[in-house]
């Protein structure tokens, strides 16, 4: 099992309809650690760590969304095993 860190930004319509409820839903069904929050500018940003196939399942759903949102966009950076340190398991929405 090949494990990864991957911070993912979603922008589109994704704030005040149940995004974040979303990710941490599909992360915890997918064994992910990590954290989930909103952003002042209205994106969705989120840290995700667990095997390599997880977290390609986990972007799939970040790219459509729950039912009443509209993703734009989707950018994702690899981080390093370090920045896996002290992620919240089971997988958390941050406020």
């Amino acid at each position: 099992m090949v494990l990864a860190v991957r911070r993912y930004r979603v922008e589109g319509e994704v704030q005040g309809v149940g995004f974040r409820w979303h990710v941490r839903e599909q992360a915890r069904a997918l064994g992910l650690a990590g954290w989930v929050r909103n952003e002042p500018d209205g994106a969705v940003v989120l840290v995700a760590s667990g095997d390599v196939p997880a977290l390609d399942a986990l972007e799939r759903h970040l790219a459509i969304g729950p039912r009443h949102s509209r993703v734009t966009d989707v950018v994702r950076r690899e981080l390093t095993s370090f920045d896996a340190a002290g992620l919240p398991s089971p997988f958390l929405i941050e406020r």
